[in-house]
Protein backbone atom coordinates (compact mmCIF):
# COMPACT_ATOMS: atom_id res chain seq x y z
CA UNK A 1 0.00 0.00 0.00
CA UNK A 2 1.45 3.63 -0.59
CA UNK A 3 0.40 6.91 0.52
CA UNK A 4 1.04 10.15 -2.08
CA UNK A 5 -0.63 13.63 -0.94
CA UNK A 6 -3.97 15.29 0.65
CA UNK A 7 -6.41 13.17 -1.64
CA UNK A 8 -5.17 9.84 0.16
CA UNK A 9 -5.92 11.21 3.31
CA UNK A 10 -9.44 12.29 3.05
CA UNK A 11 -9.84 8.93 1.44
CA UNK A 12 -8.06 7.26 4.43
CA UNK A 13 -10.79 8.92 6.69
CA UNK A 14 -13.28 8.04 4.99
CA UNK A 15 -12.52 4.57 4.66
CA UNK A 16 -11.73 4.55 8.50
CA UNK A 17 -15.17 5.97 9.22
CA UNK A 18 -16.79 3.34 7.05
CA UNK A 19 -14.65 0.14 8.15
CA UNK A 20 -15.50 1.06 11.97
CA UNK A 21 -19.23 1.15 11.13
CA UNK A 22 -19.35 -2.69 9.89
CA UNK A 23 -21.49 -4.66 12.48
CA UNK A 24 -19.83 -7.81 10.72
CA UNK A 25 -16.37 -8.16 13.13
CA UNK A 26 -15.12 -10.81 10.76
CA UNK A 27 -11.31 -11.85 10.45
CA UNK A 28 -11.85 -9.58 7.00
CA UNK A 29 -13.11 -6.50 8.56
CA UNK A 30 -9.89 -6.77 10.52
CA UNK A 31 -7.20 -7.03 8.12
CA UNK A 32 -8.83 -3.76 6.47
CA UNK A 33 -8.62 -2.20 9.30
CA UNK A 34 -4.50 -3.33 9.55
CA UNK A 35 -4.21 -2.08 5.91
CA UNK A 36 -6.24 1.42 6.58
CA UNK A 37 -4.60 2.35 9.46
CA UNK A 38 -0.95 1.34 8.20
CA UNK A 39 -1.99 3.93 5.42
CA UNK A 40 -2.90 6.45 7.82
CA UNK A 41 0.05 6.09 9.94
CA UNK A 42 2.46 7.80 7.32
CA UNK A 43 3.21 10.93 7.81
CA UNK A 44 5.33 11.72 4.87
CA UNK A 45 4.97 12.27 1.22
CA UNK A 46 7.46 9.50 0.39
CA UNK A 47 6.48 7.04 -1.78
CA UNK A 48 7.46 4.06 -0.05
CA UNK A 49 6.04 0.35 0.77
CA UNK A 50 4.36 -0.16 4.47
CA UNK A 51 4.85 -3.52 4.67
CA UNK A 52 5.86 -6.61 2.75
CA UNK A 53 3.41 -9.47 3.98
CA UNK A 54 0.85 -8.50 2.24
CA UNK A 55 0.55 -12.23 -0.44
CA UNK A 56 0.38 -14.27 3.32
CA UNK A 57 -2.57 -11.79 4.23
CA UNK A 58 -4.20 -11.89 0.81
CA UNK A 59 -3.94 -16.27 1.09
CA UNK A 60 -5.48 -16.11 4.14
CA UNK A 61 -8.40 -14.07 2.69
CA UNK A 62 -8.72 -16.46 -0.40
CA UNK A 63 -8.53 -19.41 2.33
CA UNK A 64 -11.72 -17.83 4.40
CA UNK A 65 -14.86 -19.25 4.17
CA UNK A 66 -17.90 -16.41 4.61
CA UNK A 67 -20.74 -18.34 6.40
CA UNK A 68 -20.64 -14.68 8.06
CA UNK A 69 -20.73 -12.44 4.75
CA UNK A 70 -24.19 -11.34 4.54
CA UNK A 71 -23.98 -8.35 2.06
CA UNK A 72 -23.52 -8.62 -1.51
CA UNK A 73 -20.76 -6.06 -0.85
CA UNK A 74 -18.97 -8.24 1.42
CA UNK A 75 -18.91 -11.08 -1.29
CA UNK A 76 -17.83 -8.72 -3.81
CA UNK A 77 -14.64 -7.90 -1.55
CA UNK A 78 -13.89 -11.81 -1.05
CA UNK A 79 -14.26 -12.43 -4.72
CA UNK A 80 -11.81 -9.33 -5.20
CA UNK A 81 -8.53 -10.47 -3.48
CA UNK A 82 -9.06 -14.20 -4.47
CA UNK A 83 -8.88 -13.11 -7.77
CA UNK A 84 -5.10 -14.23 -9.45
CA UNK A 85 -4.52 -10.77 -10.58
CA UNK A 86 -5.03 -9.01 -7.37
CA UNK A 87 -2.32 -11.49 -6.11
CA UNK A 88 -0.35 -10.94 -8.58
CA UNK A 89 -0.34 -7.39 -7.88
CA UNK A 90 0.32 -7.51 -4.66
CA UNK A 91 2.73 -9.89 -5.10
CA UNK A 92 4.64 -7.59 -7.45
CA UNK A 93 3.75 -4.18 -4.45
CA UNK A 94 5.97 -6.57 -2.19
CA UNK A 95 8.61 -7.81 -4.51
CA UNK A 96 9.71 -3.99 -5.78
CA UNK A 97 8.90 -2.81 -2.20
CA UNK A 98 11.99 -5.21 -0.83
CA UNK A 99 14.20 -4.35 -3.70
CA UNK A 100 13.58 -0.54 -2.77
CA UNK A 101 14.72 -1.44 0.79
CA UNK A 102 17.35 -3.54 0.04
CA UNK A 103 18.82 -0.23 -2.38
CA UNK A 104 17.98 2.07 0.60
CA UNK A 105 15.95 4.78 -1.71
CA UNK A 106 14.21 4.89 -4.05
CA UNK A 107 16.91 5.69 -6.59
CA UNK A 108 18.63 2.75 -9.41
CA UNK A 109 22.07 4.17 -8.47
CA UNK A 110 23.03 2.14 -11.41
CA UNK A 111 24.80 3.60 -14.66
CA UNK A 112 22.46 3.38 -17.77
CA UNK A 113 23.53 1.42 -20.22
CA UNK A 114 24.82 3.98 -22.87
CA UNK A 115 22.50 4.24 -26.25
CA UNK A 116 24.15 2.81 -29.29
CA UNK A 117 22.85 1.57 -32.24
CA UNK A 118 23.43 -1.71 -31.26
CA UNK A 119 20.86 -1.43 -28.25
CA UNK A 120 18.85 0.83 -29.90
CA UNK A 121 17.50 -1.46 -32.56
CA UNK A 122 18.49 -4.36 -31.94
CA UNK A 123 15.51 -7.62 -31.81
CA UNK A 124 11.84 -8.28 -30.44
CA UNK A 125 11.59 -6.29 -27.13
CA UNK A 126 13.67 -3.56 -27.74
CA UNK A 127 12.68 -0.23 -26.40
CA UNK A 128 10.33 2.18 -28.75
CA UNK A 129 11.70 5.51 -28.26
CA UNK A 130 8.95 7.63 -30.23
CA UNK A 131 5.79 5.37 -29.25
CA UNK A 132 3.36 4.21 -26.53
CA UNK A 133 3.81 0.82 -27.68
CA UNK A 134 4.25 -1.43 -25.24
CA UNK A 135 8.28 -2.94 -24.98
CA UNK A 136 7.39 -6.71 -24.98
CA UNK A 137 5.54 -6.01 -28.35
CA UNK A 138 7.76 -4.50 -30.49
CA UNK A 139 9.67 -6.88 -33.00
CA UNK A 140 12.62 -6.02 -36.03
CA UNK A 141 12.04 -8.21 -38.71
CA UNK A 142 14.38 -8.25 -41.94
CA UNK A 143 12.43 -9.04 -45.36
CA UNK A 144 14.34 -10.30 -48.52
CA UNK A 145 13.74 -8.29 -51.50
CA UNK A 146 13.72 -9.72 -54.95
CA UNK A 147 14.30 -7.38 -57.51
CA UNK A 148 12.41 -6.11 -59.82
CA UNK A 149 8.80 -7.41 -57.46
CA UNK A 150 7.16 -5.54 -55.11
CA UNK A 151 7.60 -6.56 -51.87
CA UNK A 152 3.14 -7.37 -51.49
CA UNK A 153 2.06 -5.06 -49.31
CA UNK A 154 -0.53 -2.17 -49.09
CA UNK A 155 -0.83 0.14 -46.41
CA UNK A 156 -3.11 2.58 -44.73
CA UNK A 157 -2.81 5.58 -42.33
CA UNK A 158 -5.65 5.16 -39.12
CA UNK A 159 -6.72 8.08 -37.51
CA UNK A 160 -3.67 8.48 -35.13
CA UNK A 161 -1.37 8.66 -38.04
CA UNK A 162 0.19 5.32 -37.86
CA UNK A 163 0.99 3.32 -40.87
CA UNK A 164 -0.98 0.10 -40.81
CA UNK A 165 -0.48 -2.86 -42.78
CA UNK A 166 -4.09 -3.37 -44.95
CA UNK A 167 -3.01 -6.09 -47.09
CA UNK A 168 -0.27 -8.95 -48.01
CA UNK A 169 -0.81 -10.07 -51.66
CA UNK A 170 -0.67 -14.59 -51.84
CA UNK A 171 2.28 -15.70 -53.24
CA UNK A 172 4.29 -12.02 -52.28
CA UNK A 173 7.68 -12.18 -51.13
CA UNK A 174 5.86 -10.39 -48.01
CA UNK A 175 3.09 -13.37 -47.92
CA UNK A 176 6.54 -16.01 -48.60
CA UNK A 177 7.93 -15.16 -45.69
CA UNK A 178 5.45 -14.65 -43.19
CA UNK A 179 7.04 -12.30 -40.97
CA UNK A 180 4.59 -8.94 -41.20
CA UNK A 181 0.57 -9.62 -40.73
CA UNK A 182 -2.66 -7.54 -41.38
CA UNK A 183 -2.88 -4.86 -38.58
CA UNK A 184 0.49 -4.54 -37.52
CA UNK A 185 2.14 -1.46 -37.05
CA UNK A 186 5.30 -0.48 -39.36
CA UNK A 187 7.10 1.92 -36.91
CA UNK A 188 10.83 2.10 -38.79
CA UNK A 189 12.33 1.05 -42.78
CA UNK A 190 16.23 -0.11 -41.77
CA UNK A 191 16.67 2.66 -38.99
CA UNK A 192 14.22 5.45 -39.98
CA UNK A 193 11.55 6.65 -38.47
CA UNK A 194 8.21 6.69 -40.97
CA UNK A 195 5.34 8.31 -40.44
CA UNK A 196 3.89 8.84 -43.99
CA UNK A 197 2.97 6.19 -47.15
CA UNK A 198 5.41 8.56 -48.97
CA UNK A 199 8.49 7.71 -46.80
CA UNK A 200 7.86 4.31 -47.02
CA UNK A 201 7.67 4.35 -50.79
CA UNK A 202 10.90 5.80 -50.97
CA UNK A 203 12.85 3.19 -48.35
CA UNK A 204 11.25 0.28 -50.45
CA UNK A 205 12.52 1.92 -53.65
CA UNK A 206 15.88 1.91 -52.82
CA UNK A 207 18.65 -0.42 -54.36
CA UNK A 208 18.86 -3.24 -51.65
CA UNK A 209 18.20 -6.54 -51.31
CA UNK A 210 16.91 -6.81 -47.89
CA UNK A 211 15.26 -4.27 -46.00
CA UNK A 212 14.89 -4.51 -42.18
CA UNK A 213 11.21 -3.24 -40.26
CA UNK A 214 10.49 -2.01 -37.11
CA UNK A 215 6.98 -3.16 -36.04
CA UNK A 216 4.46 -3.51 -34.17
CA UNK A 217 0.28 -4.95 -33.31
CA UNK A 218 -2.34 -2.43 -33.56
CA UNK A 219 -3.31 -1.55 -30.02
CA UNK A 220 -6.55 -0.87 -30.96
CA UNK A 221 -7.26 -4.24 -32.43
CA UNK A 222 -5.28 -6.40 -30.45
CA UNK A 223 -7.71 -4.64 -27.25
CA UNK A 224 -10.69 -5.40 -29.01
CA UNK A 225 -9.29 -8.99 -29.81
CA UNK A 226 -8.24 -9.42 -25.90
CA UNK A 227 -11.92 -8.48 -25.05
CA UNK A 228 -12.78 -10.97 -26.95
CA UNK A 229 -10.70 -13.61 -25.67
CA UNK A 230 -11.30 -12.66 -21.93
CA UNK A 231 -13.21 -15.32 -19.87
CA UNK A 232 -16.31 -15.25 -18.66
CA UNK A 233 -19.29 -16.99 -17.59
CA UNK A 234 -22.81 -17.78 -18.79
CA UNK A 235 -25.90 -18.59 -17.61
CA UNK A 236 -27.77 -20.26 -20.62
CA UNK A 237 -31.52 -19.33 -20.98
CA UNK A 238 -32.29 -21.66 -23.43
CA UNK A 239 -31.67 -25.30 -25.02
CA UNK A 240 -29.38 -25.56 -27.06
CA UNK A 241 -28.46 -29.53 -29.07
CA UNK A 242 -26.00 -29.48 -31.55
CA UNK A 243 -27.27 -31.90 -33.01
CA UNK A 244 -30.57 -30.76 -34.29
CA UNK A 245 -28.47 -27.21 -35.59
CA UNK A 246 -28.32 -27.39 -39.02
CA UNK A 247 -25.80 -24.26 -39.15
CA UNK A 248 -22.67 -25.65 -37.52
CA UNK A 249 -21.24 -27.37 -39.80
CA UNK A 250 -19.85 -30.18 -37.22
CA UNK A 251 -21.98 -31.65 -34.78
CA UNK A 252 -19.15 -33.19 -32.88
CA UNK A 253 -17.45 -29.76 -31.78
CA UNK A 254 -20.74 -28.30 -30.63
CA UNK A 255 -21.15 -27.75 -26.56
CA UNK A 256 -24.59 -29.54 -25.55
CA UNK A 257 -26.61 -27.31 -22.63
CA UNK A 258 -29.59 -27.21 -21.05
CA UNK A 259 -31.25 -23.87 -19.50
CA UNK A 260 -29.68 -23.03 -15.97
CA UNK A 261 -26.53 -24.60 -17.11
CA UNK A 262 -23.34 -22.15 -15.90
CA UNK A 263 -20.93 -22.46 -18.79
CA UNK A 264 -17.38 -20.43 -18.72
CA UNK A 265 -17.07 -18.57 -22.53
CA UNK A 266 -13.44 -18.77 -23.20
CA UNK A 267 -13.61 -17.07 -26.58
CA UNK A 268 -16.03 -14.60 -28.37
CA UNK A 269 -14.53 -13.79 -31.30
CA UNK A 270 -16.36 -15.14 -34.26
CA UNK A 271 -19.52 -13.61 -34.65
CA UNK A 272 -21.02 -16.74 -35.18
CA UNK A 273 -19.90 -19.18 -32.53
CA UNK A 274 -18.41 -19.17 -29.34
CA UNK A 275 -15.74 -21.06 -27.82
CA UNK A 276 -17.07 -22.25 -24.06
CA UNK A 277 -17.11 -25.20 -21.71
CA UNK A 278 -19.48 -26.36 -18.45
CA UNK A 279 -18.18 -25.06 -15.57
CA UNK A 280 -17.92 -28.75 -14.02
CA UNK A 281 -15.95 -29.80 -16.96
CA UNK A 282 -13.60 -26.84 -17.87
CA UNK A 283 -11.38 -29.34 -20.20
CA UNK A 284 -14.35 -30.25 -22.89
CA UNK A 285 -14.75 -27.20 -25.01
CA UNK A 286 -17.13 -26.67 -27.50
CA UNK A 287 -18.88 -24.45 -29.41
CA UNK A 288 -22.21 -22.56 -28.79
CA UNK A 289 -24.34 -20.02 -30.51
CA UNK A 290 -23.56 -16.04 -30.46
CA UNK A 291 -26.30 -14.18 -29.18
CA UNK A 292 -26.53 -12.26 -32.50
CA UNK A 293 -26.82 -15.47 -34.51
CA UNK A 294 -29.31 -16.65 -32.50
CA UNK A 295 -31.29 -13.56 -32.24
CA UNK A 296 -30.70 -13.71 -35.94
CA UNK A 297 -32.20 -17.38 -35.89
CA UNK A 298 -35.01 -16.53 -34.35
CA UNK A 299 -37.84 -14.58 -35.33
CA UNK A 300 -40.11 -12.72 -32.82
CA UNK A 301 -43.15 -15.05 -31.50
CA UNK A 302 -45.38 -14.42 -28.53
CA UNK A 303 -44.77 -16.87 -25.77
CA UNK A 304 -48.52 -17.72 -26.05
CA UNK A 305 -47.95 -18.03 -29.71
CA UNK A 306 -45.47 -20.78 -29.77
CA UNK A 307 -46.36 -22.83 -26.88
CA UNK A 308 -50.17 -22.21 -25.64
CA UNK A 309 -51.68 -25.81 -25.51
CA UNK A 310 -55.16 -26.54 -23.99
CA UNK A 311 -55.04 -28.64 -21.16
CA UNK A 312 -57.90 -31.42 -21.38
CA UNK A 313 -59.26 -32.65 -18.11
CA UNK A 314 -57.48 -35.79 -18.96
CA UNK A 315 -54.07 -34.07 -18.60
CA UNK A 316 -53.03 -34.18 -22.69
CA UNK A 317 -52.07 -31.12 -24.47
CA UNK A 318 -53.96 -29.55 -27.72
CA UNK A 319 -51.58 -27.44 -29.45
CA UNK A 320 -53.37 -24.51 -31.23
CA UNK A 321 -51.85 -22.63 -33.62
CA UNK A 322 -49.60 -19.75 -33.70
CA UNK A 323 -51.36 -16.07 -33.44
CA UNK A 324 -50.40 -12.61 -34.21
CA UNK A 325 -51.55 -9.32 -33.08
CA UNK A 326 -50.83 -5.46 -33.75
CA UNK A 327 -49.06 -3.32 -30.76
CA UNK A 328 -50.86 -2.31 -28.43
CA UNK A 329 -50.09 -0.10 -25.36
CA UNK A 330 -52.02 -2.74 -22.92
CA UNK A 331 -50.28 -5.46 -24.34
CA UNK A 332 -46.71 -4.03 -23.52
CA UNK A 333 -46.07 -6.55 -20.47
CA UNK A 334 -46.94 -9.44 -23.43
CA UNK A 335 -44.43 -8.34 -25.67
CA UNK A 336 -42.01 -7.41 -22.78
CA UNK A 337 -42.38 -10.95 -21.73
CA UNK A 338 -41.78 -11.74 -24.99
CA UNK A 339 -37.87 -10.93 -25.00
CA UNK A 340 -35.35 -12.89 -26.61
CA UNK A 341 -32.99 -14.14 -23.75
CA UNK A 342 -30.44 -16.20 -24.44
CA UNK A 343 -27.48 -15.95 -22.07
CA UNK A 344 -26.83 -13.55 -18.74
CA UNK A 345 -23.96 -13.23 -17.58
CA UNK A 346 -22.65 -14.01 -13.69
CA UNK A 347 -20.18 -14.09 -11.32
CA UNK A 348 -19.80 -16.82 -8.58
CA UNK A 349 -19.87 -15.52 -5.32
CA UNK A 350 -19.24 -16.89 -1.59
CA UNK A 351 -22.17 -17.60 0.46
CA UNK A 352 -24.76 -14.80 1.54
CA UNK A 353 -28.06 -14.08 2.46
CA UNK A 354 -30.57 -12.68 -0.15
CA UNK A 355 -32.62 -9.57 1.04
CA UNK A 356 -36.06 -9.97 -1.05
CA UNK A 357 -37.94 -13.97 -1.03
CA UNK A 358 -40.62 -13.35 -3.93
CA UNK A 359 -42.99 -16.36 -4.59
CA UNK A 360 -44.77 -16.38 -7.47
CA UNK A 361 -47.66 -18.51 -9.29
CA UNK A 362 -50.74 -18.14 -9.76
CA UNK A 363 -54.01 -18.19 -8.18
CA UNK A 364 -54.65 -20.99 -5.40
CA UNK A 365 -51.72 -22.27 -4.91
CA UNK A 366 -51.01 -21.72 -1.66
CA UNK A 367 -48.42 -18.79 -1.98
CA UNK A 368 -50.00 -16.47 1.18
CA UNK A 369 -50.39 -19.93 3.03
CA UNK A 370 -46.39 -20.34 2.67
CA UNK A 371 -45.61 -16.66 3.78
CA UNK A 372 -47.64 -16.30 6.69
CA UNK A 373 -46.38 -20.00 7.85
CA UNK A 374 -42.69 -18.71 7.23
CA UNK A 375 -43.00 -15.44 9.04
CA UNK A 376 -45.19 -17.21 12.19
CA UNK A 377 -42.33 -19.67 12.84
CA UNK A 378 -39.33 -17.39 11.64
CA UNK A 379 -40.38 -13.72 12.76
CA UNK A 380 -36.82 -12.95 13.53
CA UNK A 381 -35.98 -14.20 9.98
CA UNK A 382 -38.73 -12.98 8.07
CA UNK A 383 -41.39 -10.43 7.57
CA UNK A 384 -43.94 -8.65 5.04
CA UNK A 385 -44.84 -5.71 3.40
CA UNK A 386 -47.69 -3.70 4.71
CA UNK A 387 -49.27 -2.24 1.37
CA UNK A 388 -50.30 1.07 0.82
CA UNK A 389 -54.24 1.76 -0.44
CA UNK A 390 -56.45 5.10 -1.29
CA UNK A 391 -59.15 3.56 0.22
CA UNK A 392 -60.23 5.18 3.54
CA UNK A 393 -60.17 3.41 6.69
CA UNK A 394 -62.79 1.75 8.29
CA UNK A 395 -63.64 1.81 11.95
CA UNK A 396 -61.04 0.29 14.02
CA UNK A 397 -58.38 0.20 11.29
CA UNK A 398 -54.87 1.81 12.77
CA UNK A 399 -52.83 3.20 9.74
CA UNK A 400 -49.29 0.78 9.55
CA UNK A 401 -51.13 -2.15 10.86
CA UNK A 402 -53.06 -3.63 8.05
CA UNK A 403 -52.57 -0.94 5.64
CA UNK A 404 -50.73 2.28 5.28
CA UNK A 405 -53.47 4.74 4.17
CA UNK A 406 -52.67 7.36 1.65
CA UNK A 407 -54.70 10.10 -0.92
CA UNK A 408 -55.33 8.61 -3.98
CA UNK A 409 -53.30 11.43 -5.43
CA UNK A 410 -50.27 10.45 -3.44
CA UNK A 411 -50.81 7.12 -4.87
CA UNK A 412 -51.20 8.14 -8.32
CA UNK A 413 -47.64 10.52 -7.76
CA UNK A 414 -45.82 7.84 -6.52
CA UNK A 415 -46.75 5.12 -8.76
CA UNK A 416 -46.20 7.50 -11.96
CA UNK A 417 -42.16 7.93 -10.06
CA UNK A 418 -42.10 4.79 -10.24
CA UNK A 419 -41.90 4.26 -6.34
CA UNK A 420 -44.23 1.35 -6.31
CA UNK A 421 -43.03 -2.88 -7.34
CA UNK A 422 -46.90 -3.34 -7.94
CA UNK A 423 -50.16 -1.29 -8.07
CA UNK A 424 -53.47 -1.80 -9.05
CA UNK A 425 -57.27 -0.23 -8.72
CA UNK A 426 -59.98 -2.58 -6.96
CA UNK A 427 -63.61 -0.94 -5.79
CA UNK A 428 -62.39 2.07 -6.77
CA UNK A 429 -59.70 2.40 -4.72
CA UNK A 430 -55.96 2.11 -5.07
CA UNK A 431 -53.70 -0.81 -3.67
CA UNK A 432 -50.03 -1.50 -4.34
CA UNK A 433 -46.97 -2.18 -2.84
CA UNK A 434 -44.00 0.66 -2.16
CA UNK A 435 -40.42 -0.24 -2.25
CA UNK A 436 -39.63 2.06 1.16
CA UNK A 437 -42.02 -0.61 2.50
CA UNK A 438 -40.10 -3.55 1.14
CA UNK A 439 -36.81 -1.10 2.17
CA UNK A 440 -38.17 -1.15 5.77
CA UNK A 441 -37.99 -4.65 6.61
CA UNK A 442 -34.75 -5.38 5.10
CA UNK A 443 -33.15 -2.40 7.57
CA UNK A 444 -34.88 -4.59 9.90
CA UNK A 445 -31.75 -7.08 9.00
CA UNK A 446 -34.87 -9.33 7.91
CA UNK A 447 -35.64 -11.14 4.78
CA UNK A 448 -38.80 -9.59 3.07
CA UNK A 449 -41.63 -11.93 1.48
CA UNK A 450 -43.31 -11.19 -1.06
CA UNK A 451 -45.99 -13.12 -2.93
CA UNK A 452 -46.03 -10.65 -5.92
CA UNK A 453 -47.60 -10.51 -10.08
CA UNK A 454 -44.93 -11.93 -12.17
CA UNK A 455 -44.56 -8.64 -13.87
CA UNK A 456 -42.65 -7.28 -10.63
CA UNK A 457 -39.50 -9.75 -10.87
CA UNK A 458 -37.88 -7.94 -13.88
CA UNK A 459 -38.06 -4.76 -11.39
CA UNK A 460 -36.52 -6.83 -8.57
CA UNK A 461 -33.80 -8.78 -10.94
CA UNK A 462 -32.50 -5.97 -11.87
CA UNK A 463 -32.53 -3.27 -9.28
CA UNK A 464 -29.34 -4.46 -7.93
CA UNK A 465 -30.80 -3.59 -4.38
CA UNK A 466 -33.44 -5.85 -3.55
CA UNK A 467 -31.17 -9.02 -4.89
CA UNK A 468 -34.16 -11.63 -5.17
CA UNK A 469 -34.50 -14.97 -4.43
CA UNK A 470 -37.32 -16.43 -6.75
CA UNK A 471 -39.36 -19.40 -5.97
CA UNK A 472 -41.71 -20.07 -8.41
CA UNK A 473 -44.91 -22.31 -7.02
CA UNK A 474 -46.06 -24.63 -9.76
CA UNK A 475 -49.66 -25.64 -9.92
CA UNK A 476 -49.69 -29.28 -9.80
CA UNK A 477 -52.37 -31.70 -11.64
CA UNK A 478 -55.85 -31.31 -11.59
CA UNK A 479 -56.64 -34.57 -8.82
CA UNK A 480 -53.90 -32.74 -6.50
CA UNK A 481 -55.06 -29.35 -7.30
CA UNK A 482 -58.56 -30.24 -6.26
CA UNK A 483 -57.57 -31.53 -3.10
CA UNK A 484 -55.52 -28.82 -2.21
CA UNK A 485 -58.51 -26.38 -2.96
CA UNK A 486 -60.35 -28.53 -0.59
CA UNK A 487 -57.83 -28.08 2.21
CA UNK A 488 -57.51 -24.42 0.97
CA UNK A 489 -61.54 -24.25 2.40
CA UNK A 490 -63.15 -22.79 -1.14
CA UNK A 491 -66.80 -22.48 -1.40
CA UNK A 492 -68.67 -23.93 -3.70
CA UNK A 493 -71.29 -22.50 -4.87
CA UNK A 494 -73.31 -25.00 -2.28
CA UNK A 495 -72.59 -26.82 0.55
CA UNK A 496 -71.75 -30.10 -0.28
CA UNK A 497 -72.33 -32.17 2.87
CA UNK A 498 -76.03 -30.42 3.02
CA UNK A 499 -78.51 -33.12 3.68
CA UNK A 500 -80.15 -31.86 0.11
CA UNK A 501 -77.45 -33.14 -1.54
CA UNK A 502 -79.37 -35.86 -3.31
CA UNK A 503 -82.69 -34.59 -2.36
CA UNK A 504 -83.93 -33.62 -5.67
CA UNK A 505 -83.24 -33.52 -9.37
CA UNK A 506 -82.65 -30.09 -9.16
CA UNK A 507 -79.44 -30.54 -6.66
CA UNK A 508 -77.78 -32.81 -7.98
CA UNK A 509 -78.18 -30.71 -11.38
CA UNK A 510 -76.61 -27.85 -9.39
CA UNK A 511 -73.67 -30.12 -8.38
CA UNK A 512 -72.82 -31.12 -11.69
CA UNK A 513 -72.47 -27.76 -12.95
CA UNK A 514 -70.48 -26.55 -9.59
CA UNK A 515 -68.18 -29.44 -10.34
CA UNK A 516 -68.40 -28.43 -14.72
CA UNK A 517 -67.06 -24.91 -13.42
CA UNK A 518 -64.78 -25.70 -11.00
CA UNK A 519 -63.00 -28.35 -13.27
CA UNK A 520 -62.49 -25.43 -16.07
CA UNK A 521 -61.19 -23.47 -13.24
CA UNK A 522 -58.67 -25.95 -12.53
CA UNK A 523 -57.91 -26.17 -16.15
CA UNK A 524 -57.30 -22.53 -16.39
CA UNK A 525 -55.39 -22.78 -13.46
CA UNK A 526 -52.92 -25.10 -15.20
CA UNK A 527 -52.63 -23.01 -18.43
CA UNK A 528 -51.95 -20.02 -16.02
CA UNK A 529 -49.02 -21.55 -14.03
CA UNK A 530 -47.57 -23.29 -17.58
CA UNK A 531 -47.58 -19.62 -18.82
CA UNK A 532 -46.03 -17.71 -15.95
CA UNK A 533 -43.23 -20.00 -15.92
CA UNK A 534 -42.40 -19.93 -19.02
CA UNK A 535 -42.76 -16.35 -19.38
CA UNK A 536 -39.94 -15.77 -16.45
CA UNK A 537 -37.78 -18.52 -16.64
CA UNK A 538 -35.19 -16.05 -16.96
CA UNK A 539 -35.88 -14.75 -13.19
CA UNK A 540 -36.59 -17.73 -11.49
CA UNK A 541 -34.15 -19.48 -8.95
CA UNK A 542 -36.27 -22.46 -8.13
CA UNK A 543 -39.68 -24.32 -9.46
CA UNK A 544 -41.19 -26.25 -6.87
CA UNK A 545 -44.70 -28.21 -7.88
CA UNK A 546 -46.91 -28.07 -4.98
CA UNK A 547 -48.12 -31.36 -4.67
CA UNK A 548 -47.82 -31.05 -0.50
CA UNK A 549 -47.69 -27.88 1.72
CA UNK A 550 -45.45 -29.28 3.89
CA UNK A 551 -43.15 -30.45 1.59
CA UNK A 552 -43.24 -27.21 -0.12
CA UNK A 553 -42.57 -25.78 2.51
CA UNK A 554 -39.65 -27.57 3.79
CA UNK A 555 -37.86 -27.42 0.73
CA UNK A 556 -38.01 -23.43 0.35
CA UNK A 557 -36.54 -23.67 3.97
CA UNK A 558 -33.57 -25.75 2.43
CA UNK A 559 -33.01 -23.83 -0.19
CA UNK A 560 -32.90 -20.38 1.87
CA UNK A 561 -30.71 -22.29 4.13
CA UNK A 562 -28.25 -23.37 1.13
CA UNK A 563 -27.78 -19.63 0.07
CA UNK A 564 -25.63 -19.22 3.77
CA UNK A 565 -23.34 -22.47 2.77
CA UNK A 566 -22.88 -22.87 -0.66
CA UNK A 567 -21.44 -20.65 -3.37
CA UNK A 568 -23.79 -18.79 -5.89
CA UNK A 569 -23.96 -17.56 -9.36
CA UNK A 570 -25.33 -14.38 -9.60
CA UNK A 571 -26.31 -11.50 -11.95
CA UNK A 572 -22.98 -9.48 -12.43
CA UNK A 573 -25.25 -6.23 -12.55
CA UNK A 574 -25.35 -7.25 -8.56
CA UNK A 575 -21.49 -6.47 -8.55
CA UNK A 576 -20.60 -4.07 -10.17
Amino acid sequence: MLRQGSKVKNCVQLSLATVKSCSWKTRLCEIVLVFVWSIDSEEDLIVKPVSLGNVNIIRSLSEYRGNNIRTIEQAELAIIVSRAHFKALIDAHDQIGAIWLDRGSGIDEKPALPETEGNKDTAEGSTEENGDMPVETVKVVGLRKVPGQPLGLTVTTDEHGQLIVARILAGSAAAKQALVSVGDVLLEVDGVNINSEDQLKEAVAKPNDRITLKVGPNLKEKTAQLSNKLSCYMRALFDYDPKEDTLLPCKEIGLEFKRGDILQVSDRKDPNWWQASHVENPDTVGLIPSPELEERRKAYVAPEADFVHKISICGARISKKKKKFVYESRSSVQLEGAELALYEEVARTPPFLRRVLALVGTRGVGRRTIKNRMIQEHSDRFGAVVPHTSRPPRPMEENGQSYWFVSREEMERDAHAGRFLEYGEHNGHLYGTHLDSIRAVMKEGKMCILDCAPQSLKLLHNSGEFLPFVVMIAAPGIEQLRNLTYASNRNLTFDRQSSIRYSSRRARTLESLASLYEEEDMKQTLEESARIQRQNEKYIDLVITNNNIDTTYSKIMDALHSLSTDHQWVPVSWIY
